[in-house]
């Protein structure tokens, strides 16, 4: 026997076949009992909070949409009205339109405007700015706040008298414009108060964005002659098409759950009337209508579901096509 050649096996055995080696497999990246005890709380439990404070209650609420129920009585009480309640909202209910209209306005302005802002502060804080750290913290310190004390913040900017913006306009003193009361204007001044706060967001989603994109694209861009615009518009803009699913779906959704804001400034009157104030003005206001309110906020859940579901079939199409 050369010293190139192996040793025979030992009669009466062979090598492992697949099949074994791969039961081998299985049972070393089997779990142990302990573990699937601790993977079984860590997805149960919150999947069953999520179920119980989620999907219940919109079921509930879809189902209670169907019927007239003033919330006191038990479930025995319960009046089904099929959909009554929907007919009378989109024909007798004179707050219900205007609702709808500052709703769209609202997300249309989030849409276009802070977005706009937010995606330029994201491509400038991109450029290694000095001091860029700072900037990034004071502009994302509104997201940090409540609606609720955005809006108090911006009730004293507008204040008639003494309000900072009647001041450095100097119509503080001889023709104040109350900016808040006045019903023609005052859905705009929220507006500004709302994407102040909401710009800060859509930078930092879109800088995570830009600090994800690959240098050789744009060194790419460069070497065939691109400038700035065309590498940006051509090359970036198309590589960040998830942040801007994201961005998307967390504005739809902003827009459409606007409530306190307007509620700390006048309760939704006056010319703020939106449809989460309405949910909440049938549900625990004096009028006690679950029914009603259970109605609104399924046609809400429905406008935010069209945009959001509209705009994610026309992503998942292209994608195909490519």
């Amino acid at each position: 026997m050369t010293a190139s050649q192996s040793p025979p096996e030992p009669a009466g055995t062979s090598a492992p076949s697949p099949t074994s080696r791969r039961g081998r497999r299985r049972r070393a990246t089997a779990l142990a009992p302990r573990d699937k005890l601790v993977l079984g709380l860590m997805l149960g439990i919150p999947s069953l909070v999520h179920i119980a404070l989620v999907w219940v209650p919109a079921l509930g609420s879809i189902g209670l949409s169907f019927s007239s129920w003033d919330g006191i009585g038990g479930f025995a009480d319960i009046e089904w009205v099929g959909f009554g309640n929907y007919v009378d909202i989109f024909t007798r209910y004179p707050r219900f339109w205007p609702a709808v209209q500052h709703n769209l306005t609202w997300l249309l302005f989030l849409l276009v405007a802070p977005t706009a802002a937010g995606l330029l502060l994201a491509v400038l804080l991109d450029r290694q700015l000095r001091f860029g750290r700072i900037y990034q913290s004071a502009l994302y310190l509104p997201m940090v706040l409540s609606l609720a004390l955005v809006g108090f913040i911006w009730q004293l900017i507008y204040q008639p008298e003494q309000g900072l913006l009647n001041n450095v306009l100097g119509t503080a003193s001889t023709d104040p414009v109350n900016w808040l009361g006045d019903p023609d204007i005052n859905l705009y001044a929220v507006l500004v108060a709302a994407g102040w706060r909401h710009t800060g967001y859509v930078m930092l989603l879109y800088l995570a964005g830009l600090k994800s994109v690959d240098p050789a694209l744009k060194e790419a861009a460069a070497l065939d002659g691109a400038n700035a615009w065309q590498t940006f518009f051509r090359v970036t803009f198309p590589v960040l098409k998830p942040v801007n699913v994201v961005v998307l779906v967390v504005t739809v959704i902003e827009g459409l759950r606007a409530f306190d804001i307007v509620y700390v400034i006048n309760k939704g009157r006056n010319g703020l009337e939106l449809l989460s104030v309405l949910v909440t003005d049938n549900i625990i206001g004096e009028s006690s209508r679950i029914g009603w309110g259970s109605a609104l906020a399924v046609v809400l859940l429905l406008i935010s579901l069209g945009f959001i579901v509209t705009y994610l079939i026309q992503v998942f199409r292209e994608e195909g096509r490519a």
